[in-house]
């Protein structure tokens, strides 16, 4: 039988030429007979040709869809000497759910070295990083079994920065006017009180709350203190665990914020300094000094009983491995809770990405890192974070990274960001409300997630917020039915 889907086809192609930079014009075929999807590449006359075998237990559309991207991916490196990926033909976002997954059809009844084998054979992930993704979602296990049905997270949208970086793609808007915060603000107070009408009738138990953005603390002191008393009284109660506040740009976090924040008993907090390189702070358009992340730092760790998260960027522009490296001991001389290492990503929407599309710029103009450097600013924080202590805990990736490697989440003993670990298995209900919020709602019942989107625009969000809401309020309805009290 001939595998004949386009679409797909041409989505898992694209894939492997991507990743391998590949941009020649291509013949691709696959076929399916008795169990093995026999694929072929054909290029100036030549055919080259690969095989696999399908693994009965797998859904078999999804296996078809694997086993042609492994044979792509094996013809290049064998054929073309191309360089093996870190995470071989892996391409999702939330990698570490396939192990979940795994791990729930084996009842738990897993061994170690059996997962990192087969995440090694079915996709051809590194040795290193085949260990890395087992170690991270073992290490999720007790966080996620710690959740049921009814158990829900709560994510509030704050879509404003002060200013916006070169490499953001986020659907964030620079702080307007007053008049247009205020009118942000109303919007957001019906759409807090309908999801607060939705959490009642469904008898939902609400174990974190999390505000991001934007940057939420971009607002003024006033519509800031508004929004946490807001957020608070409506969900605020003895179920939940974390309340999270990205506090992000240390230009942004003020005396009366800290107050607001502990006043309503935020639990975790972040600052977010992307690098202690002012050069580099000034090219990305950040308007604070390394000193301001310490000052900023300091007086929450003053000031509030709450765990500290902070995130560094890999691969940003004119940085090199010893950039990376006095980064990570700065950070680390600050005694974080939580380090995020990230890997830049040239997003569609970003001012990077716009420049490069504009014919005119190229990845040099802009002095990127290589790939091979990326990995290499990876493998030194990994070090130095896990010389100090920290634990990897939660993990994702993204289109287009810089040196095709992850997002990585470390912290210490008992500082596990639980809201990060549910955002990414995608197994427990969230509840989105704000501008450019997402509602992300399990049904247990077919094993499947369905969403309900926000506006990204702000001026859409704020005219139409009855829309967004009912919207959410149908797909509630339609996954819980009528359990009410």
């Amino acid at each position: 039988m001939i595998i004949t889907n386009t679409e797909v086809i041409n989505k898992i192609t694209k894939e492997v030429l991507t990743l391998f930079k590949v941009t020649d014009d291509l013949n691709i075929e696959s076929d399916l007979t008795n169990g093995v999807v026999t694929s072929h590449l054909k290029i100036n006359g030549k055919t080259f040709t690969e095989i696999g075998k399908i693994n009965p237990a797998e859904r078999e559309g999804a296996e078809i869809h694997r086993l042609i991207k492994r044979n792509l991916y094996n013809i290049f490196i064998r054929e073309f000497d191309k360089e093996p990926a870190p995470y071989g033909i892996m391409h999702g976002v939330r990698p570490t759910k396939i192990i979940h997954r795994w791990l729930r059809t084996m009842h738990n009844d897993f061994n170690y070295q059996k997962i990192v084998d087969r995440i090694k054979d079915d996709y051809l992930v590194s040795d290193e990083k085949a260990k890395l993704l087992t170690e991270v979602a073992l290490e999720q296990i007790p966080i996620l079994k710690n959740s049921d049905e009814k158990t829900i997270s709560i994510y509030i949208g704050i879509p404003f920065c002060i200013t916006r970086c070169l490499y953001c793609s986020f659907p964030s808007n620079v702080l307007p006017n007053d008049k247009k915060v205020s009118e942000f603000m109303a919007a957001l107070k019906r759409d807090v009180e309908a999801a607060k009408i939705e959490i009642d009738k469904y008898n939902f138990k609400v174990q974190n709350i999390y505000i991001g953005g934007g940057t939420p603390t971009s607002l003024p002191n006033i519509f800031f203190n508004q929004m946490l008393e807001m957020i608070y009284e409506a969900f605020y109660n003895k179920n939940v665990i974390e309340f999270t506040v990205e506090c992000g740009r240390p230009d942004t976090i003020t005396p009366e914020k800290i107050l607001a924040m502990q006043s309503n008993k935020v639990t975790r907090v972040s600052v977010n300094p992307q690098t202690m390189q002012q050069r580099t702070l000034d090219k990305i358009g950040r308007r604070h000094t390394p000193e301001d992340i310490i000052r900023a730092f300091n007086e929450l760790k003053k000031n509030g009983d709450w765990q500290i998260n902070m995130d560094l960027i890999l691969g940003l522009p004119g940085e090199n491995v010893s950039d990376v490296k006095d980064s990570v001991k700065k950070v680390l001389a600050l005694n974080p809770d939580d380090v995020t290492v990230h890997a830049l990503a040239l997003k569609r929407g970003s001012r990077l990405q716009m420049n490069l599309d504009d014919n005119i710029n190229t990845l040099d103009d802009f002095n990127l890192p290589s790939d091979e450097t990326v990995r290499d600013m990876s493998k030194v924080a990994d070090f130095l974070i896990r010389s100090a202590g920290y634990k990897p805990y939660y993990l994702y990736r993204q289109g287009y990274m810089s040196g095709q490697i992850e997002n990585i989440g470390y912290c210490r003993g008992g500082a596990v960001g639980i809201y990060n670990v549910q955002i990414m298995d995608e197994r427990q209900t969230i509840i989105g409300i704000g501008g450019a919020a997402t509602t992300k709602v399990v049904d247990f019942k077919n094993n499947c997630l369905q969403s309900s989107f926000n506006a990204k625009d702000l001026i859409t969000y704020v005219r139409d917020v009855e829309y967004y809401i009912e919207k959410r309020s149908a797909l509630l309805k339609k996954i819980y039915g009528q359990e009410v009290i």
